[in-house]
Order: structure tokens, then C-alpha cells, then sequence
């Protein structure tokens, strides 16, 4: 249960705010000191929820006993009681830090009010607290799954280019093969921009039916086609104020790269079945496997689209043009996997990482990760070259 410290030398004061308290706060437990020097010693051994302190006490006033108190305490909440003569000095506390004061006599509803508010802005303030340590947390750990890791010259260059792009609102069209990364280079370009703090919305092209894109993207309402039961909002309306991640955009329809090239132009969507236009703020990162000049050429891709979302192209090369990055991929994937499985990180040894390096990882990065969870799992400690050549199949 947590505690109320009433500081108080006139017992017959004392006495009545322990009533009063008692009755109207009944999940906290009511403490007493009889002057400041008692008070500041109970401060000292526990938290309080609130402190009710006179100013005007023998042994150590309530004004020093609110400095002193912050000084080991900073969180502590003081609600400091003055006689007339005292205003000024209340005033003067309010400065130091004191929640707010109550004048003599007391006014019990003013009291009981006083006290409610305190006490409820500690508890909000206590519970901001947590959400900002939790979305701290949150925040490492997707970073931490969205890292970049090695030091090749291949990669130096774009995270540089990546520390240029995201400062600015310009469109982004990430390629390369399959399990390179382009994932983590968009999330990248979101983390470091000032859009950092809006939502970040992910839509693989490649993994939604031609027939319901337009649905995922715009939204749709009740009733406009067999399956709509209810108004549903689509991933541009999502990503407001945020990014949209467009994985796959060359897998898209031509119906739905329309849409896409008219949302990006007038920046407003309209779901499907309804006339009403919705204003988004939204910056675009798109990624593709294919090669769009080709696509283009088929007439797979609107070329004005293109032109449009590939304002800036990073290239993300396979992972056979950056094989210096596989030693400290493979300490990162180790470390990562065994703590997924709750087991000690396994080395691996030199002759282990060179087999690995002389391997072609057409699966890029995604391969790699693969099998290093292979080689953690039936591989001994540290993985040598024999487990590489037992376990993995070239």
C-alpha cells in the first residue's frame, strides 16, 4: 500500500488531516511526523506518495525540509500548509518545487482537492514514465532487428546515401535481388527522418491479390464488393503523417498503379465504392526485385509511375558483391539466434567463416541468416569448417 507522510508539530492539526485522509483515501496508508527533522528521516527510509507539510516547524522548517527532501528525492510531491503570515514564503515554495499550499485554517474540500489532483498527477506522470521506458525499449528492439550490419564499402556507401535522403521528403525506390536488405534501407531512411515519430506502414504488393490492392491501399466501404461488412481504412490513410513501404511495387496492377500515380500526384485517396477523397501526408519508399526498365519496355509498368516514385534509387547490391560482410553478419546473426533460443552464443572459427565466404549466397543475406541458425543449432562450439561442410549443402 503506498503512504501519505502528513509533517505536522500542532498534533491536534495533525490529528484531524489523519482523520480526514483516512476517510477519503482509503488505498493509502497515512503516516505522521511531529516536525521536519522526523519527516525528513521517513523520507529518507521510504517513498511517499505525498507529503503534507507545515512550513513553520521546529528542528527544520518545512521550507528546508522541501529542498532537502528533492535533493534525495527529486520525484517527491509536496503539498506545503501555511499559516497567513506565511503566503509569501508558500509562494516562494511553489518555486522550489512544491506541488501547490493550502492556507490556515484549512479548508477541507480545498484540502481533499488539492490532495486528489497531487496524487493523480503523480500517478500520471509514474505512468508516462513507464510508457516512455517502454517505447524506449520497443524503439532498440526494432531498431536492433533493423540493423545495417558490416563495413564494406558497398554498404558505407548507402548509409550515406541514406543520411542524405532521409532529411528530406523525396521519394525512394530501393532495388535489388531478393534478401539483400531493402527492407532494413527502408526502415532506415523512416528511422532517421523527421517522419520518425508517425507510423510506418508496410504493404507487400507481391502477397495481395490483384483484386483486393486497391482495397489495402485506399480502404473501402461497406458493401462495395462481396466481403465488405464494414468501411475499412486503407494503408496510405494508415502511413499519415508517417511512411508507406511499397515492398514489390513492380508486382502491382496497372489498375493499381493508376490509383497509386493519381494518390502521389494529388495526394488524396479515395476508397473503394465511395467518392469522398481523403487528404494523406504521406512519404513513399518503394522497393522492387525486377528490373523496371524492362518492365516498362512490356508495358508491366507505367513509366510515369516510375519516374514518380524513383525521385532517388538506391541500389542494394547481393551479398556475393559484399562478402567482407559476412564475418560480422555471421557474429550478429549468432548472437541474435541464440538469444531467440535461449541458448549461449556460439563462435564461429576462422575456417569457418572463410567456407562460408567462398560460398555463392544467391539467397543473399536471408540465406545467410539460415544457415547460420543451422550451423548454431547442430553445429559444435565454436562452428568449424567440418560443420560448415556437414551441415551446409552448396
Amino acid at each position: 500500500m503506498q503512504k501519505i507522510l502528513i509533517v505536522e508539530d500542532e498534533k491536534n492539526i495533525s490529528g484531524v488531516l489523519h482523520s480526514i485522509l483516512s476517510d477519503e483515501l482509503e488505498d493509502y496508508e497515512i503516516v505522521v511526523a511531529d516536525d521536519g527533522l522526523e519527516g525528513y528521516k521517513q523520507i529518507e527510509k521510504e517513498d511517499f506518495a505525498l507529503i503534507l507539510s507545515d512550513i513553520k516547524m521546529p528542528k527544520l522548517s518545512g521550507t528546508e525540509l522541501l529542498k532537502q527532501a528533492l535533493q534525495i528525492k527529486p520525484d517527491s510531491t509536496f503539498v506545503m500548509i501555511s499559516g497567513h503570515a506565511d503566503i509569501d514564503t508558500a509562494v516562494d515554495c511553489l518555486k522550489e518545487g512544491a506541488y501547490d499550499f493550502i492556507s490556515k485554517p484549512i479548508d477541507i474540500n480545498r484540502l481533499i482537492t488539492s490532495v486528489k489532483n497531487a496524487l493523480d498527477k503523480k500517478i500520471l506522470q509514474k505512468s508516462n514514465h513507464s510508457l516512455k521506458v517502454e517505447n524506449t525499449t520497443l524503439k532498440k528492439k526494432v531498431n536492433k532487428k533493423y540493423q545495417m550490419i558490416g563495413e564494406s564499402p558497398a554498404l558505407k556507401k548507402i548509409q550515406d546515401m541514406i543520411e542524405k535522403v532521409a532529411a528530406s521528403d523525396a521519394r525512394v525506390l530501393i532495388t535489388g535481388p531478393n534478401g539483400a536488405g531493402k527492407e532494413l534501407v527502408a526502415h532506415a531512411i523512416h528511422a532517421q527522418s523527421d517522419r520518425s515519430k508517425g507510423p510506418m506502414i508496410e504493404v507487400n504488393c507481391a502477397a495481395i491479390p490483384s483484386e483486393l490492392i486497391e482495397s489495402e491501399l485506399f480502404g473501402h466501404v461497406k458493401g462495395s464488393f462481396t466481403g465488405a461488412i464494414k468501411d475499412k481504412q486503407g494503408k496510405f490513410e494508415l502511413a499519415n503523417n508517417g511512411t508507406i513501404f511499397l515492398d514489390e511495387i513492380g508486382d502491382m496492377s496497372l489498375i493499381a498503379q493508376a490509383k497509386v500515380l493519381r494518390a502521389l500526384q494529388e495526394n488524396k485517396v479515395s476508397p473503394v465504392g465511395s467518392d469522398k477523397e481523403i487528404k494523406v501526408d504521406v512519404r513513399v519508399v518503394a522497393a522492387t526485385n525486377k528490373n523496371m526498365q524492362n518492365e516498362i519496355a512490356a508495358g508491366k509498368f507505367r513509366e510515369d509511375l516510375y519516374h514518380r516514385l524513383s525521385v532517388i534509387e538506391i541500389y542494394v547490391p547481393p551479398l556475393d558483391e559484399r562478402k567482407e560482410d559476412i564475418k560480422l553478419l555471421v557474429e550478429h546473426f549468432s548472437k541474435i539466434i541464440s538469444e531467440e533460443h535461449g541458448t549461449a552464443a556460439k563462435t564461429f572459427d576462422d575456417k569457418a567463416i572463410k567456407a562460408l565466404e567462398n560460398f555463392s549466397w544467391t539467397g543473399n543475406i536471408r540465406e545467410l541468416r539460415n544457415v547460420v541458425e543451422r550451423l548454431i543449432i547442430l553445429g559444435s562450439n565454436p562452428v568449424t569448417a567440418d560443420d560448415v561442410a556437414s551441415f551446409v549443402r552448396k
